[in-house]
């Protein structure tokens, strides 16, 4: 490391998460009250990466996750929502967190989830039928820590991603849509989970994301748009996983995740001085893991989850 650049404040960013949790009436909460599924996943993990875990009431937590199950297997994102792809993954998730993935019913949540694969190989969100290469990522993560991948067909699920490959090596959210950081991370998590990605150029896509970094130090979703932690993990997880990490200063992209927590109350935001949230706090805490930064335990690129909590799934038995 280059000259001193600032502490992460993470004991100040475990009271955040925990004021967050409290805080059911203001606005804010409001807002997000149907993503508490997807909001309780990014606190807990940031909370487990910061090895604060413990304070948390588990039991709490695991009961209600359940609450949240319907009868179709899949999970809302509160207790009486409608289920979909991206809250049930965040239900395993959390429920991985605290080694609890044995109160599920398997059969129900994996047959929920290979009920959304279209004949084309690609992924329903929910029961409206909308199609995203995110889906498809949540998809194989989920089956892949249930250990049930068998129940879908892996080989029209990777040809589906392929064919969201695009000229500049990134991938977009259906065949032909334009390169996204955050669309690559779940083509890439998925090509990665399944064994598949010999069918990356990761060359050419390595430069696509390593140029997605801009004199601040921070990482961008596309070109010219501007810098945002959350890429700092969508961005940084895709070069790890194709083995190009080595492409960006990360010493400045330390440096500008620092610069976006707020020292007074806790909190990262997504650029210097805006407001803070639970997403960016996650995805900042998590970027500092990536880029090994001292006191923040490791983070799986692909699964994104704490390593010892992959490795408690698949090497535990």
């Amino acid at each position: 490391m280059g000259g001193k650049i600032g502490e992460l404040e993470a004991e100040k960013h475990v009271q955040y998460i925990l004021l967050v949790e409290k805080r059911k009436g203001d606005f804010e909460s409001v807002v997000t009250e149907h993503l508490r599924m997807n909001g309780a996943y990014w606190g807990l993990t940031t909370l487990d990466l910061l090895g604060k875990l413990e304070i948390v009431d588990q039991d709490e937590v695991v009961s209600w996750v359940m609450e949240c199950q319907h009868e179709s297997g899949g999970f809302g994102g509160n207790i009486g929502h409608d289920p979909h792809i991206v809250h049930t993954l965040s239900a395993v998730q959390v429920l991985a967190l605290f080694g609890k993935l044995n109160v599920l019913d398997i059969d129900k949540i994996t047959n929920y989830i290979a009920g959304l694969q279209n004949v084309d190989g690609s992924f329903s969100g929910d029961m409206w039928g909308e199609i995203d290469t995110r889906f498809s990522y949540i998809a194989i993560c989920c089956l892949s820590l249930l250990q049930c991948l068998d129940k879908i067909n892996v080989e029209k699920a990777v040809n589906y991603i392929v064919s969201c490959k695009n000229l500049d090596g990134g991938f977009g959210c259906t065949p032909g849509a334009e390169s996204h950081a955050g669309q690559i991370f779940c083509c890439v998590g998925a090509l990665a989970l399944t064994g598949s990605l010999h069918h990356v150029d990761k060359d050419l896509l390595g430069w696509w994301l390593c140029e997605r970094q801009v004199k601040s130090g921070g990482l961008n979703g596309r070109p010219e748009k501007l810098p945002d932690v959350c890429y700092s993990w969508w961005v940084l997880s895709s070069l790890i996983m194709i083995d190009r990490a080595h492409w960006i200063d990360k010493d400045k992209l330390i440096k500008f995740i620092i610069e976006c927590q707020d020292r007074e109350n806790g909190g990262i935001s997504d650029r210097p001085d805006d407001a803070v949230d639970v997403f960016h706090t996650y995805f900042g805490v998590a970027g500092l893991s990536l880029l090994e930064y001292p006191g923040v335990k490791a983070v799986d690129p692909a699964y994104a989850l704490p390593v010892h909590v992959v490795n408690r799934i698949f090497f535990s038995r």
